[in-house]
């Protein structure tokens, strides 16, 4: 009854890695379509990190999170310097990696080299919350520490792979974050929790930095979007790039889109020189 996806019932640890990268804030349907792709670009960890960062960040193009390509095109680079271009087998090793965190790490340990250890996502985290503890809505959840405790006490370690994948099955079709079906779920039974929790309180979300009412995040991926469009290794004046980020560029924005270039230059994902004496920009 499991989800049928790309990256399960492989120990490829590169495509492994690769699927849990892009899954991370992102719909599993869009990784779909872009995960065939970007491995046709980049077949092994090896191909990956031979590219150019500006190739990594064109060809994650639609995926979002734009730092993400970066982090995983510098794992690459890592890999092929320090472990001979082998993904490693510890998790000590892995959480060493840029981008990689314990739940990455011990997915890719599972998944990739059979180890029979336990991980949580907030599928599964969400999913043992309220089995096994009241969560009175369904908003709630226990701690993280206590979510990984729970799971590996629950491990089955004879099918840990299959366990875990079932969990996470269940955490993203079942008992899903708004309206969990408990009258269909396998462990309805058991849970402590089925049927009886209500809606979430209404939470107010930290405002993000914004440009008439548009977050920064959002001006950041559209100067990304330009730079891809405008080819390999062309830079484009800053000049010329603002109007096509904000509609209403004028001399006062300015200051505004020096300082997201800047950000993007510490993130890694542009260059920024000058021709002539005029700035100019393109991808790392």
């Amino acid at each position: 009854h499991g989800r049928s996806l790309p990256w399960r019932g492989i120990r490829d640890p590169y495509r492994i890695l690769l699927s849990e990268v892009m899954l991370q804030q992102t719909q599993v349907s869009r990784v779909l379509v872009k995960y065939p792709l970007f491995l046709k670009r980049f077949p092994t960890i090896a191909a990956l990190a031979r590219a150019r960062r500006a190739d990594v960040v064109r060809t994650w193009q639609g995926m979002g999170y734009n730092n993400r390509a970066v982090r995983l095109h510098a794992l690459a680079q890592e890999v092929a310097a320090r472990h001979k271009g082998r993904i490693p087998g510890t998790e000590e090793a892995l959480t060493s990696l840029p981008g990689i965190g314990t739940y990455t790490a011990r997915a890719i340990l599972c998944s990739a080299f059979g180890m029979p250890v336990s991980f949580v996502d907030v599928n599964i985290r969400r999913l043992l919350s309220r089995v096994f503890q009241k969560m009175p809505d369904t908003g709630s959840m226990v701690p993280e520490p206590r979510a990984r405790e729970i799971a590996e006490a629950a491990l089955d370690r004879t099918h840990a792979y299959d366990w875990n994948q079932a969990l996470m099955d269940i955490g993203a079709t079942i008992c899903t974050a708004r309206n969990p079906l408990c009258t269909a779920c396998p462990l309805a039974r058991l849970c402590i929790s089925a049927g009886s929790m209500g809606a979430p309180a209404p939470t107010k979300k930290k405002p993000e930095r914004s440009l008439y009412g548009i977050p920064h995040r959002i001006y950041r991926g559209r100067i990304i979007e330009q730079l891809r469009l405008s080819g390999p290794r062309r830079a484009l004046p800053l000049a010329s790039l603002g109007p096509k980020v904000l509609p209403q560029f004028g001399p006062r924005h300015t200051g505004w889109l020096e300082r997201l270039m800047k950000g993007l230059e510490r993130d890694g994902l542009v260059r920024i020189t000058s021709r002539r004496g005029i700035p100019v920009v393109r991808l790392a």
